[in-house]
C-alpha cells in the first residue's frame, strides 16, 4: 500500500512538473513579437537581422500593398503597391524593438526616396510597418536617425497590415548552396548573394553614410 501511494505521489509530481514545463514553453512562445520593415532587397535585410541575438527568424516577403498573395514578379513590376519587406520575429527579453529599429535605420539609406542602392523603384523603398504599440518607438527612431544624419529621413512609418511571405526560393537565399545562373556566372545562392551585395554597393553606401554606427556593413 505504501509503495503504491509513493508511486502515485511520484506520478502526480511528474505530471505537475511536465505541466509547468509546457506552460513555461507556451508562455515563452507568447512573448515573441514581430517587426516588419522594408529596406530594399529583402535578401539583405533578412541576412542582416538573422545575425542579431534575440532574433528568432526573419522572413522575406511583401507588405504595404493591395494585392493579396502577390508574386515576386508582380511586386517588382510595380503594380501591387507592395514593398519588399522582412518580418522579424524576436524575443523582447533579449533584444528590444527600439534596438532593432535603430539598427534598421543604420543598415539602409533612409534619405533615398527612389529605392535602395542599385535597386530602384517603389518596391525597393524603405518603410517601417508598425503595430500600434510600435508607432512611438518607430517615430522616435526616425527622429533620432534624422538628427544623427543632419538630413531629411524619408522612410515612412506606416500602419502594419498583412504580410505575405515570398516563395521558398527567396527564403534564406544568402546561405543556400543550390546553384543559380547569374551575370557573374553559375554560383551557389550564397556566393551569388555576396556578389550581388558587393556589386550593388549596399555596404559601401551604408558605411559612407553611417560610418562606425552601421551595424551590418561588410556582413
Amino acid at each position: 500500500m505504501i509503495a503504491r501511494r509513493t508511486l502515485k505521489t511520484m506520478s502526480l509530481a511528474l505530471m505537475i512538473g511536465l505541466g509547468f514545463f509546457a506552460q513555461a514553453k507556451t508562455s515563452h512562445a507568447q512573448q515573441l513579437e514581430t517587426l516588419t520593415v522594408a529596406g530594399g532587397c529583402f535578401w539583405c535585410v533578412e541576412a542582416d537581422f538573422e545575425k542579431v541575438k534575440g532574433v528568432k527568424e526573419a522572413v522575406s516577403g511583401f507588405a504595404g500593398g493591395t494585392t493579396a498573395n502577390p508574386t515576386y514578379k508582380q511586386v517588382t513590376g510595380g503594380n501591387t503597391g507592395h514593398y519588399e519587406a522582412v518580418q522579424i520575429t524576436f524575443d523582447p527579453a533579449q533584444v528590444q524593438v527600439e534596438t532593432l529599429l535603430s539598427m534598421f535605420f543604420r543598415s539602409v539609406d533612409p534619405t533615398d526616396a527612389g529605392g535602395q542602392f542599385c535597386d530602384r523603384g517603389a518596391s525597393y523603398r524603405t518603410a517601417i510597418f508598425a503595430t500600434p504599440s510600435q508607432v512611438n518607438a518607430a517615430e522616435a527612431a526616425k527622429a533620432q536617425a534624422q538628427a544623427d544624419l543632419g538630413k531629411t529621413v524619408v522612410t515612412p512609418v506606416l500602419q502594419a497590415n498583412t504580410f505575405f511571405p515570398a516563395d521558398s526560393y527567396h527564403q534564406d537565399y544568402y546561405k543556400q548552396s543550390s546553384v543559380v545562373f547569374t551575370r557573374f556566372g553559375p554560383k551557389s545562392k550564397a556566393k551569388a548573394y555576396k556578389a550581388y551585395r558587393n556589386a550593388c554597393g549596399r555596404d559601401a553606401t551604408v558605411r559612407a553614410l553611417w560610418g562606425s554606427a552601421a551595424p551590418f556593413a561588410g556582413s
